[in-house]
């Protein structure tokens, strides 16, 4: 009756809001010079101009795209298997990090960080993560030569979320322990502005006690990197859900899909929260709902590719779509 009746709710305001949307902007499935792997609960960033598509169930290689030219190609094969995981850019390279390894549902977190260099189309094996600290599904940002490490789970899908924050110094290559977050996620990916982490959506994932997906946090917790010290917005998702993409986009963060259970199919939803205004503004839609992947901002568009287009794994994707004026 909980779900039913917050779903409900939920499902009016989107309904509401659907008539307010800005139609400036659209979202469409593009078609493109190639087509990726599917795969889902892998990572994509943008590093120098192209989009690197990488990780996932599976070693997949990395395939990249050209917005110049709207190509895909190839590179290398992961040496591991590695999902679950928020890849960022630094220098002019690609970060894995808070990733996992093998089969659900008792996958293991990464040892390490991995490093992706396009230039030679080569991994190698970056800094240790202290063994103590280990997780994976976690939210992962980069800040003034700092990588933060958010929250996450250390037993695959069985249990453990963590509400850890730790920060790993490029510079000095030493880790440090920060304040912990007001509450432990995993299946969610963290955003930053301004100096200030935002933790969006995300669950408690417990196989242990048959709640895959049912612990979803329709709170927004926010970490300030300058007081080391944590709040929570008072406004809540309308739809919580793990397994979604974020992106910032003039000021405006996007919760883009994800899975839970309200729906079996992975949801096209995306809610839009205002940092200047501090709420909620009108929820628009994917063309093809997915969960577990990542988003990239590109010259005031997002794109969002692969994914799974239901709750779980299956069907994997391989659809490439782009948030864009509707007259480009």
């Amino acid at each position: 009756m909980k779900y039913f009746l917050f779903f409900s709710i939920a499902t009016l305001t989107v309904l509401l809001s659907s008539f307010l949307i800005n139609k400036e902007y659209s979202w469409r499935i593009i078609e493109t010079n190639g087509t990726p792997t599917a795969r889902h609960e892998n990572a994509f960033v943008e590093c120098e101009g192209k989009f690197y598509l990488l990780g996932g169930r599976g070693i997949k290689p990395i395939e990249i795209y050209n917005p110049f030219d709207n190509s895909w190609t190839k590179g290398a094969e992961s040496p591991i298997e590695i999902h679950h995981f928020q890849a960022a850019s630094y220098r002019g390279k690609i970060i894995a990090a808070g990733a996992m390894t093998g089969p659900f549902p008792d996958e293991i977190p990464l040892s390490n960080i991995y490093v992706y260099d396009p230039i030679y189309d080569m991994w190698t094996i970056g800094p240790e993560i202290p063994e103590a600290r280990r997780r994976g599904s976690s939210g992962v940002v980069l800040y003034e030569d700092k990588l933060y490490l958010i929250c996450g789970i250390k037993n695959g899908h069985n249990g453990g979320h963590k509400n850890w924050v730790d920060v790993y110094d490029f510079q000095t290559r030493e880790w440090k322990i920060l304040a912990d977050a007001p509450r432990a996620r995993d299946h969610f990916q963290a955003i930053i502005d301004g100096g200030k982490i935002y933790a969006f959506s995300g669950r408690n994932t417990s196989k242990d006690t048959d709640q895959v997906f049912d612990l979803t946090i329709p709170q927004i917790d926010v970490y300030d990197i300058y007081t080391n010290s944590w709040s929570t917005l008072e406004k809540e998702m309308h739809i919580p859900r793990g397994g979604a993409s974020v992106a910032l986009l003039k000021g405006e963060i996007y919760i883009i899909g994800g899975e839970s259970m309200f729906t079996s199919q992975a949801h096209n939803e995306i809610e839009i929260y205002n940092l200047k205004l501090n709420k909620w503004m009108p929820i628009s839609y994917l063309k093809q709902g997915r969960h577990g992947t990542q988003a990239i901002v590109y010259h005031n568009d997002i794109y969002i590719v692969a994914g799974c287009g239901n709750r779980g794994g299956t069907p994997e994707l391989n659809s490439l779509e782009v948030y864009s004026k509707s007259d480009n």
